[in-house]
């Protein structure tokens, strides 16, 4: 398993706004994915116990093997994705996302691995994109619950 992207941030919220959040994950999937840049469509078609499918405006992204852990002070999510944007590139990659309780806070760690992109246009997913994709999953993830976050507690 090769690690593609490793980052961290912190997010405004609880611990239990994160597990709140995974209760639907058709829904918390919709609104970290529907906050990726250059995505100005998204919709669950289809949802289970342990995977999603979305369509976005580029094509279909289907998440499955999602696993949840909660801990006490710590919350671990699993997940496999294939995304088939277009005609032209197909990826798979593994996600291993950390939510870890700090104060009034949640720091939020996330690795891409195994990631598979093939063809000329996947050649530079692969070699230019980690950056870029696994940055804007931080930003997203935080920008959905926090704002959900404020929106929940008014």
């Amino acid at each position: 398993m090769s690690i593609w992207f490793e980052g961290s941030n912190d997010i405004d919220c609880t611990l239990e706004r994160v597990v709140q959040s995974l209760g639907d994950l058709g829904a918390h999937h919709l609104g970290v994915i529907g906050r990726m840049p250059g995505l100005s469509a998204v919709e669950v078609v289809e949802q289970g116990e342990d995977f999603v499918t979305l369509r976005t405006n580029e094509g279909v992204m289907t998440r499955t093997g999602i696993s949840k852990r909660v801990e006490p002070d710590r919350v671990v999510l699993q997940l496999d994705e294939d995304y088939q944007a277009g005609r032209l590139v197909t990826t798979k990659a593994h996600f291993h996302h950390e939510f870890t309780a700090r104060g009034e806070a949640v720091e939020h760690r996330i690795v891409i691995s195994s990631v598979e992109a093939p063809g000329f246009l996947g050649f530079f997913y692969r070699k230019l994109g980690s950056s870029s994709i696994g940055n804007a999953f931080l930003r997203s993830t935080k920008d959905f619950l926090e704002s959900t976050n404020k929106a929940g507690s008014t």
